[in-house]
């Protein structure tokens, strides 16, 4: 190896591994201290293009989430209310029934009629209450709701109203029925029979669409999960691995530093040529 006091070539390579060294030795830093091994574009861009689309899709589970969760509640709230109006018709239908013996007075006929008058009055009360961020499946005012099941919004889940409203196609006995005679009893208590088997339908229409909601949903958040899981799969530095690449190029800075050290005291040897 020559000796010059013009160029130190042993020197020059040794900075250049030094500087290597401490190149590597910041990304490894970079990605231990934000957990990302492709934090931008310039660390791997097929990789963070790829990353960035699931991190879209994402996005879009996010929104499909959010509409499942109102279709849910809706769905919890429909179902909930047509339980407490089955359970109403059957109170009514209790009443109804006592209420066509013809051996009570009519101070007990009177007292039936006004319990029974009191919870017809609390169906109509229970199915307006009915509503969730304004809307009411069980009204009359909503035939059906459509909410979005797929991140690509080509993909709906629907909610059928039914309608429970008193006087009509489901609930036939009119909102000024009464039991105040016998004959009205025995009419009212035809009606409520026929009210119970067709709130007993509605009710398992409702169920169902509850029960598909709630699967439905449950698919979306393992998606969700799944997909989280694959950006980490291309993003995520591997903890482990980068720890140990650290200690490794730290042992390798501290070498490239002696050699640049020694390297640079090379051409003082040409001194003692002349002592």
């Amino acid at each position: 190896m020559t000796i010059s006091v013009r160029s130190n070539n042993p020197a020059l390579s040794a900075l250049q591994n030094l500087n290597s060294t401490q190149e590597n030795l910041t990304t490894v830093q970079n990605r231990l201290g934000s957990g990302l091994a492709v934090a931008a574009a310039k660390d791997d861009s097929s990789g963070w293009a790829i990353a960035q689309g699931q991190r879209s899709d994402l996005r879009a589970l996010a929104a499909v989430k959010m509409s499942l969760d109102r279709a849910q509640s809706i769905a919890d709230l429909s179902v909930t209310t047509a339980t407490s109006v089955s359970n109403l018709l059957l109170e009514m239908k209790d009443k109804a029934l006592a209420a066509t013996d013809t051996s009570l007075d009519s101070n007990s006929r009177s007292t039936l009629n006004n319990d029974f008058k009191v919870l017809l009055g609390q169906v109509t009360r229970v199915i307006q209450d009915s509503g969730f961020n304004g809307t009411n499946l069980l009204d009359g005012s909503t035939a059906s709701l459509r909410f979005m099941a797929s991140a690509d919004a080509n993909s709906f889940l629907t909610l059928s109203g039914q309608n429970l409203s008193l006087g009509g196609a489901i609930i036939p006995l009119a909102a000024t029925a009464s039991i105040s005679t016998v004959t009205q009893a025995s009419s009212v208590l035809a009606n409520l029979t026929t009210s119970i088997t067709n709130v007993s339908q509605a009710l398992g229409t409702l169920g169902a669409q509850s029960a598909q909601v709630t699967a439905h949903s449950s698919f979306v958040s393992r998606l969700d999960d799944v997909v989280t899981a694959g950006i980490g799969n291309i993003v995520d530095a591997n903890m482990s691995k980068e720890s140990a690449r650290l200690q490794a190029l730290q042992v390798q800075q501290q070498l490239g530093t002696q050699a640049l050290s020694i390297a640079n005291q090379a051409p003082s040897i040409i001194l003692s040529l002349f002592k």
